[in-house]
């Protein structure tokens, strides 16, 4: 279930993994407090992220400032986000049965989202996230920028710089090479539980068993202070899910085996072919295997 709690629309983008086959829908917008309900079969793969910002100008193409897919429309048909971007990953029914699932600011950051699971079990079945609107803490370095001068997302260093060092490619390319940067150090102290840089398992990487549903929020209240980024268990954040505004749902099992995370991160796993359906919602994203 996606849940929409900022202040203004967004588009979700879903991109398939290479070799799944895409959705019937793969980008739509979310007003706050909207709902809508989206079928896929159960074996499908990908990733999910919020657009903003979107519009359609005189000649009918459509772009977003933040987290466009450069479909030229709604629909993002293949494309995937544009870093910045927050994003949330899944592979279900992966090793030994489990899910595993994170949050990623490897290709910076747009929108504050919280992933929840409900009803599954495991010592990491937990929610994660960032809570935290990273914008405010972002280094001028790594700034961007509306053509209105409005601070909209914040690049990686990765993305900012290109070096080997920051983005974990050519001989920083390995667990033992490649080190948490100044830059992903100030992304991990704000949200201690989303990957900030590729490498960054250990405490990134959550699982549960026993096919949860899972609600994905977008600007997850509070979402303005440090404080707010440590990740309330479960229960506290199902709590807070239950008065969320805008949610998609997804009835079934979300695969993204094969994935490969365009800015050379190792956090996408491999999974089973996974039996069921699913549907999804917008204003609480649940993701609902059966």
């Amino acid at each position: 279930m996606f849940t929409n709690k900022c202040e203004q629309t967004i588009w979700p983008g879903i991109l398939s993994n290479a070799g799944v086959a895409p959705l019937d829908i793969t980008g739509f917008s979310l007003e706050r407090g909207e709902s809508k309900t989206i079928s896929a079969p159960s074996s499908w793969g990908g990733r999910l992220w919020g657009r903003t910002q979107c519009t359609e100008d005189s000649a009918g193409q459509f772009s977003c400032v933040t987290g466009d897919c450069g479909s030229g429309k709604e629909e993002c048909a293949g494309g995937n986000a544009a870093p910045p971007a927050t994003l949330a990953e899944f592979t279900l029914d992966g090793s030994g049965g489990m899910d595993f699932y994170d949050v990623s600011l490897v290709d910076g950051y747009n929108l504050p989202m919280l992933v929840v699971p409900q009803g599954g079990s495991g010592a990491n079945c937990s929610a994660t996230g960032c809570r935290v609107d990273v914008n405010g803490l972002c280094p001028s370095a790594l700034k961007v920028t509306s053509s209105e001068g409005d601070m909209v997302a914040c690049k990686s260093a990765c993305e900012a710089f290109g070096d080997p060092e920051y983005c974990c490619s050519g001989a920083f390319g390995t667990p033992d090479a490649c080190k948490p940067s100044s830059y992903s150090m100030m992304f991990k102290g704000a949200c201690p539980s989303a990957y900030s840089y590729a490498y960054d398992d250990r405490t990134s990487t959550f699982t549960c068993s026993g096919a949860p549903d899972y609600v994905i929020t977008f600007c997850p209240s509070p979402n303005t202070s440090q404080k707010s980024s440590a990740i309330a268990d479960s229960g506290g954040v199902e709590e807070q899910a239950a008065g969320m505004d805008n949610s998609m749902v997804y009835d079934g099992a979300l695969d993204v085996s094969g994935g490969v995370h365009p800015m050379g991160s190792s956090h996408v796993f491999s999974s089973d072919a996974i039996v069921g359906a699913m549907a999804i919602i917008a204003t609480m994203y649940v993701i609902t295997q059966s």
